[in-house]
């Protein structure tokens, strides 16, 4: 195992991984910007390296040289990029193998093919998994109407690089298909440098699961179950549980096992994610893999006992790692609160004046603040993770009902109404909810 690691990102995920480190043994170099202050995962690493000053400081999280400067100079034997910033950057992971330090995570190739969505489906296509009608989009007015028509109204415009929702737009009108192309290639150079687009089939009332994968140092890959990820707001995930209540164990079974079976088609290594969406008869179509540690990995952990960051760890340190799937014991649901306005989804940053998340057995909260601490407009406006464990769904839920009505946070905007919102609602307790349970409890 590695003698010490540098953490290349912030927040809750810092913290997240510098916990794990602590129980076995590893010592922790934290970065931060001066914007921040003293952040509390700097607090809690063993080193702190405050990053150069940047009008931007969420540019110095993204400076590759810089990175592999600072792991050079506190001697760090790995990099673990946690989610977000570079953490599916494969430049980093290039850098750190020409540098001889070890990148927590899968290969570099693996990471510019998953990285491409079109590649990936064609890939994962190919490994016989089944994938949405699509089309790769050119300049050519002409082509874009016949690419279009190949795919199918509705459909939704997305960027080939990137995730996390972003520039996805639905169009369900020739018309508005111009445009929405021209929006979504702007989004995703802002966003990813990179304004390749691309035509998938949008399936109304989806369900969205993802399948967390663990892929060993032999080249099996395994799967840790499912997760259920379908409570969302633009595109972006905000509520989470596993196991997913709305599939039959037939297809949890087929999507596991289909799942683990593309890992291995293009050599995956470490952990990630393979994503689907799920029509209203329970057929499910790939629609991308994350080459990263999820934000809702605890979900997982919470049903299967399994610590995934001391997972990737070992296999980036070249251990063997258990290829067999553990049993499900329980039910976990996971809830984020933003600092966002309830409404717009607007963020809302501002000094956390009060922030108290109750403490209550069963529950599990993963968060990079404390009262006091200033959120800042330049980061993802992400405060805590709250995660609740149940031996049934209904006790989860409970929980999870308990523990954000003794939520209190003042001095800014949070989504927790929503959140509350959506778990006593009746179609979350269905369990049969869809991609539009937040719009449509909006619109009640």
């Amino acid at each position: 195992m590695f003698p010490k690691i540098l953490i290349a990102n912030r927040g809750e995920i810092a913290c997240r991984v510098i916990r794990t480190c602590r129980r076995l043994g590893i010592a922790t170099v934290s970065i931060h910007s001066t914007a921040e202050g003293s952040p509390l995962h700097a607090e809690l690493a063993d080193e702190a390296v405050i990053l150069p000053d940047s009008p931007n400081p969420i540019s110095a999280y993204l400076d590759v040289d810089n990175i592999i400067s600072i792991a050079r100079e506190t001697d760090a034997h790995a990099i673990h990029p946690g989610y977000g910033l570079l953490s599916e950057n494969p430049d980093l992971a290039d850098a750190c193998a020409e540098s001889g330090i070890a990148f927590v995570g899968p290969p570099t190739s693996v990471i510019r093919l998953m990285g491409n969505k079109r590649e990936a489906r064609r890939r994962v296509a190919d490994a016989g998994v089944p994938v949405l009608p699509g089309a790769e989009l050119t300049s050519d007015a002409d082509d874009l109407e016949a690419s279009a028509g190949s795919v199918g109204y509705p459909l939704m415009v997305k960027a080939s690089e990137g995730g996390g929702g972003i520039g996805m737009q639905v169009v369900s009108d020739p018309g508005r298909l111009a445009r929405a192309v021209s929006r979504t290639r702007s989004s995703a150079r802002r966003a990813f440098g990179s304004e390749d687009v691309y035509l998938e089939r949008f399936i109304p009332g989806a369900r969205h699961i993802e399948v967390q994968i663990v892929g060993d140092v032999e080249g099996l890959s395994s799967h840790l179950w499912e997760r259920e990820c379908s409570v969302q707001r633009r595109h972006q995930k905000v509520i989470e549980e596993a196991p997913s209540p709305s599939i039959s164990q037939i297809t949890q079974d087929r999507l596991t096992s289909l799942a683990a079976q593309a890992a291995q088609t293009v050599g995956y290594r470490n952990v990630g994610t393979f994503e689907f969406l799920l029509d209203q008869d329970d057929q499910f179509y790939f629609i991308e893999a994350n080459t990263r540690l999820q934000v809702e990995h605890a979900v997982t952990e919470m049903i299967t006992g399994i610590d995934i960051v001391e997972r990737q760890l070992r296999i980036a340190a070249g251990e063997s790692v258990p290829s067999e799937s553990p049993p499900i014991n329980g039910h976990a649901i996971q809830c984020r609160i933003y600092a966002e306005d309830p409404d717009t989804f607007i963020p809302s940053p501002g000094t956390l004046e009060e922030f108290h998340i109750p403490t209550l057995d069963g529950l599990r909260v993963d968060t990079g603040f404390r009262a006091g601490d200033e959120v800042s407009s330049y980061f993802d406006p992400l405060l805590a993770k709250v995660i609740s464990w149940g031996e049934t769904r209904d006790a989860s839920i409970s929980l999870m009902r308990q523990a954000l009505d003794q939520t209190r946070i003042s001095g800014l905007k949070t989504n927790v109404p929503t959140l509350r919102g959506a778990i006593q609602s009746a179609e979350f307790a269905s369990g049969r909810y869809t991609t539009d349970l937040l719009q449509s409890l909006a619109a009640s």
